[in-house]
C-alpha cells in the first residue's frame, strides 16, 4: 500500500511566531496489529484548539501560501514562548480524536476483523486524511452510525463518564458541574437524569439556562446574576453537592464553589469549628476557558482540595477493563446521551481559513466544529 495524506501541523518558532499548515506524510503499511483508518470526521475539542492556536494571539494570525498549501501565521510573545519552550520547533500534528473506515488491516484476526468497518479512534493527529492505531483501540461503531456520529465518542462522553465515576468512587453524593450548557456539559445532565445522580449546573446566560431546562436540568444557577452566590448555596443545600468539575479554570468560580459548599456545610454543624467543617470539598479544573489565574480565598475551611483532571490519566489509572465498561455505554447510547452536534463541517483546508479560524476559536458555549479531511 502506498498512501500519501495531509496532516495538520502546529510549530511555535523561538522567533516568537505560530505557524500551521498542512504536511504530506506518508502512510506505511500496517503492523500485524494495527489499522489504518481514513477520517472522515474529527471534531475541534476546547483541548486541541491549546495546541493547535494554543499560545499564540489569535487577532494577529495572517495568510499566505496558496488554496491547495495554505500557511497560517501568528504572533506569541516572548514569555509564551517561553511557557511552552517543550515544544518550540518541533511541528506538532492536532487533533485528540476522530472517526473514519478501516482502510488496511494488519495480519492479526484482531486486525483484520475491522478491515471495512467504521470505527471511532483516539491518540493524536487526528486531523489528517489517514490515521494509524493500534487494532485494539478502535472502537467499532454500530452498523447504522456514520463517523459524524461516533466522531466524537472519546473526550467528551468519557469525561463526562468519568465525572459520575469519581464522584462515586471518591464517597461524593451529588455533583456541580460549570460551562454547564456546553455538548460535554449537556452529556452530564443526561448521564445524572438517567442514574438518578443529583446535579448542579453552573451557566452565564438565560440562553444556556433555557438549553439545560429543555433536556430537563433540575438545578441551574447563573453566575452572571447578583444572587449567584445564594443561590448555589441553595442548591447545594438541597443536593449535598461536596464535589465539583470546572471547565473554566481561571478566575475565581473554583473559590466561589468552595465557599459557597463550606456554608452550606458549616451551617449544619450546631457549634462553630475554627477550622470549617470536616467534610472535604472537592473541586477538579478540567478545563481552562479562562486564561486567568486560579484565585483562591481562606473561606472554606481546612477540609479541602482543588486539582487538576484528564481523561487520559484516568482511564489509565482505572485500568482497560473498567475504561472499557465506559466505553460500551458510549456505544450503546450513542444516538442519545452521547450525541453530538455540530455548528459546521469543514475541510482540512478550511481549518487554516483565517474566518473560520476566528470562528471555532471563540470556544462559544454549544457551537463545536467537525472537520471531514476527505472533502
Amino acid at each position: 500500500m502506498a498512501l500519501e495524506g495531509l496532516q495538520l501541523r502546529s510549530l511555535v518558532k523561538q522567533s516568537g511566531e505560530l505557524e500551521l499548515s498542512l504536511a504530506k506524510v506518508p502512510v506505511p503499511d500496517p503492523a500485524p496489529d494495527e489499522i489504518v483508518v481514513r477520517i472522515e470526521a474529527a471534531p475541534i475539542n476546547p483541548s486541541d484548539l491549546a495546541l493547535l492556536i494554543g499560545p499564540a494571539d489569535a487577532s494577529t494570525l495572517t495568510a499566505s501560501g496558496s488554496k491547495d498549501s495554505p500557511v497560517v501565521t501568528g504572533k506569541v510573545s516572548e514569555a509564551a514562548v517561553r511557557a511552552v519552550a517543550a515544544r518550540v520547533g518541533e511541528s506538532m500534528p492536532v487533533g485528540n480524536e476522530g472517526a473514519g473506515v478501516v482502510v488496511a488491516a494488519g495480519s492479526s484476526p484482531e486486525a483484520q476483523k475491522l478491515m471495512g468497518k467504521t470505527v471511532a479512534i483516539l491518540g493524536g493527529a487526528m486531523f489528517a486524511q489517514y490515521r494509524t492505531v493500534k487494532a485494539q483501540t478502535a472502537l467499532p461503531l454500530p452498523a447504522d452510525a456514520t463517523a459524524a456520529e461516533g466522531a466524537s465518542c472519546f473526550v467528551n462522553p468519557l469525561t463526562a463518564l468519568a465525572m459520575v465515576h469519581v464522584m462515586r468512587a471518591e464517597g461524593h453524593t451529588a455533583l456541580i458541574h460549570t460551562a454547564a450548557a456546553s455538548n460535554l456539559g449537556q452529556m452530564v445532565n443526561k448521564i445524572c437524569l438517567k442514574d438518578g445522580v443529583e446535579l448542579i449546573n453552573i451557566v452565564r446566560s438565560d440562553e444556556q439556562t433555557q438549553i439545560l431546562r429543555d433536556i430537563g436540568a433540575k438545578h441551574i444557577v447563573d453566575s452572571s446574576k447578583p444572587d449567584f452566590m445564594d443561590s448555589l448555596v441553595a442548591a447545594i443545600n438541597a443536593t449535598g453537592a461536596t464535589l465539583a468539575f470546572d471547565a473554566i479554570g481561571g478566575g475565581k468560580l473554583a473559590g466561589q464553589i468552595l465557599t459557597a459548599m463550606e456554608i452550606s456545610l458549616s451551617s449544619k454543624l450546631g457549634a462553630y469549628n475554627r477550622y470549617g467543617s470536616p467534610t472535604h470539598k472537592q473541586v477538579y479544573i478540567y478545563g481552562r476557558l479562562s486564561l486567568e489565574p486560579t484565585i483562591l480565598t481562606a473561606s472554606y475551611g481546612m477540609a479541602w482540595g482543588v486539582g487538576g483532571f484528564l481523561i487520559l490519566p484516568y482511564l489509565q489509572k482505572i485500568g482497560f477493563a473498567e475504561a472499557q465498561k465506559l466505553r460500551e455505554r458510549i456505544v450503546a447510547e450513542l444516538k442519545t446521551t452521547f450525541a453530538s452536534r455540530y455548528t459546521k463541517t469543514i475541510s482540512i483546508r478550511e481549518a487554516l481559513d483565517i474566518a473560520t479560524i476566528q470562528a471555532y476559536n471563540r470556544k462559544t458555549t454549544g457551537e463545536k466544529y467537525l472537520i471531514n479531511p476527505t472533502l
